[in-house]
Parts: structure tokens; C-alpha cells; sequence
């Protein structure tokens, strides 16, 4: 199983740095984004960030402020939120308000519903 992990990317590298508006402007610029899946954004002030079509799967947002971000369009089965101030988030409509509910309060991985 893999664990959280630093990515080789410059992009990952602009938002390791907290640089929302660079990382903004980088991404316009791209048709492909590389896979932040299981990435560490532990802390991390990320409001504002474009998170469309984004790969955040298995990721690690403990402690982050992603107040306002919309996920709809990203990857975040698997992803954790413990802690995280998401006050204005939108999530994918596959996550359930109990598993987001249960991963910012216990850290647990939110996990999609695929049931219709």
C-alpha cells in the first residue's frame, strides 16, 4: 500500500509552497496535469486553488485550509481531511456528507459511493 509522498513535479512543488495564484496560472497554461495521488498538503493554505480535474486520490489534506475550494471535479476517493478547515467546499457528488463528515472528524478515507 503507499503512503503519503512528495511528488517530482514543479506544479506540486507551487503548492507545497502555499504559491495558489502561480499554481493557478501554471495549470491554464497545461491540457494534462500530473497525478497528486496520495500527495502530502498536510498544513497547507490552499485556498483558492483551481482543483479541476485533479488527481487527489489517497491524498493527505490533515490540518490544510481548503476553505472554499471546489473539488466537484477532482479525484478524492481515498482522500484524508482531518482537521481541515472546509467551510465552502464543494465535493465531488460520488462522496457522501458521513464520509466527509467521518474523515475531517477521524481521519478516515473518504471512500465514493458508487450505488445509484
Amino acid at each position: 500500500m503507499e503512503q503519503v509522498r512528495a511528488i517530482d513535479d514543479p506544479l506540486y512543488v507551487t503548492l507545497r509552497n502555499e504559491n495558489v495564484d502561480a499554481f493557478n496560472k501554471a495549470k491554464a497554461t497545461m491540457t494534462s496535469y500530473p497525478s497528486f495521488s496520495h500527495g502530502d498538503f498536510r498544513g497547507l493554505d490552499l485556498r483558492g486553488m483551481n482543483a479541476d480535474d485533479l488527481d487527489f486520490s489517497h491524498a493527505y489534506f490533515r490540518g490544510a485550509d481548503i476553505r472554499g475550494i471546489d473539488f466537484s471535479k477532482a479525484n478524492m476517493d481515498g482522500a484524508s481531511i482531518a482537521g481541515a478547515k472546509i467551510s465552502g467546499c464543494f465535493f465531488p457528488r460520488e462522496l457522501h456528507a458521513d464520509e466527509i463528515v467521518m474523515s475531517l472528524n477521524h481521519g478516515t478515507r473518504m471512500r465514493y459511493n458508487t450505488v445509484k
